[in-house]
């Protein structure tokens, strides 16, 4: 993959993820975040079993995840949710399940076809506190101080400015308000043929960041009360690396120590300060 700049990358990801919305499930979780290649040695090499939570919805679960941030999302009755790259609708219909006709939620996603299946899912459903707005997650359009509680499912490793998305992530939030997102990060390096490759950006890996650089952000932002609520090791198939590596690249890169991580991080936005001088 020739240097893309920001814009391109977008471009590139909001194209895949219109194929992606008319896969099936299964070609998905047998992908990397439904990137296209597809392994025959694992059935599911990132997402989470969503099928026992309450409010879940088979024809919204594309198979896309790598986590279940709704599980962890602290969420009540009456709370606004804002689910970043909402997808098909999965985990909007999960947090509607919890928040109640009291509640509202919000899914972003800018992909037209993503779009369409959720707003199409969510009409079957009969939700009318489920709402789903095209847009992009680094200019959100949502009002500041608005939701209650952030959720995203492997997301925000597609978008390039990271930082960004994050920042948005604190406007909207209201005082005292949190956030429960699952992502792929990496420690070490990927080989430089995976990096490039513009399949492999699309499939969540590549566009992934180091785990230090990604937690510094949360902190730098000014989150507070962060925990790191789960985290475990993906294993990309042979069968998907040798599209991309020779056999003794891939020995190499499993000797390299280089870790591609699935985690669930929690933080808060810390509550307003109303006295003068105190902040």
């Amino acid at each position: 993959m020739e240097q893309r700049n920001d814009e391109q990358l977008k471009e590139l990801v909001r194209q895949k993820y219109a194929e992606i919305a008319l896969q099936d499930k299964d070609t998905n979780a047998a992908s990397c975040c439904g990137s296209g290649c597809c392994s025959t040695e694992v059935y599911n090499i990132m997402s989470e079993d969503y099928s026992t939570l309450e409010g879940y919805n088979a024809d919204a679960d594309l198979g896309l995840g790598c986590g279940l941030p709704t599980e962890v999302a602290r969420m009540k009755e009456g709370d606004t949710v804002i689910d970043l790259g909402s997808g098909a609708g999965n985990d909007c219909f999960i947090a509607r399940s919890v928040v109640g006709i009291s509640g509202k939620v919000i899914g972003i996603d800018f992909t037209d076809a993503m779009i369409n299946k959720a707003r199409e899912n969510a009409e079957k459903l009969g939700f009318n506190n489920v709402e789903f707005r095209f847009g992009d997650i680094e200019k959100m359009p949502v009002t500041a101080n608005k939701a209650d509680v952030v959720v995203s499912n492997c997301v925000l490793n597609l978008v390039p400015n990271k930082y960004n998305v994050l920042k948005e992530i604190f406007r909207v939030l209201k005082p005292g308000g949190h956030f429960s997102i699952s992502d792929i990060v990496l420690v070490g390096q990927l080989p430089d043929k995976i990096r490039h490759t513009a399949e492999m950006y699309a499939g969540c890996i590549s566009g992934a960041v180091q785990k230090s650089e990604y937690m510094g952000y949360i902190s730098e932002i000014g989150f507070s009360n962060i925990a790191m609520v789960k985290e475990k090791q993906i294993t990309v198939p042979d069968d998907i690396l040798s599209e991309y590596l020779t056999a003794d690249e891939i020995n190499d890169f499993k000797q390299s120590g280089t870790g591609i991580f699935s985690i669930t991080v929690y933080a808060e936005k810390p509550t307003a300060c109303c006295e003068p001088g105190c902040c």
